[in-house]
């Protein structure tokens, strides 16, 4: 599990730094992350090395690289 969750994190970060700030629903469609779970699992991942910026606009989580 720990493996799958790095590696979506890695693909998040990627996606991140290619597109710029996205909201949650986006990323894990352009990541092609399957289940909220596995999306809020790397977020977490992210979040704790500092990595990620998450504000909320409205009902969205808008995503960004810090």
């Amino acid at each position: 599990m720990i493996e799958k969750i790095g590696i979506t994190a890695g693909s998040i970060w990627n996606t991140l730094n290619e597109n710029g700030a996205m909201n949650a629903k986006e990323l894990k469609k352009v990541c092609k992350i399957k289940t909220d779970k596995d999306l809020f699992l790397a977020m977490g991942w992210l979040l704790r090395e500092d990595k990620l910026n998450v504000v909320e606009e409205g009902k969205e989580l808008m995503i960004s690289l810090k």
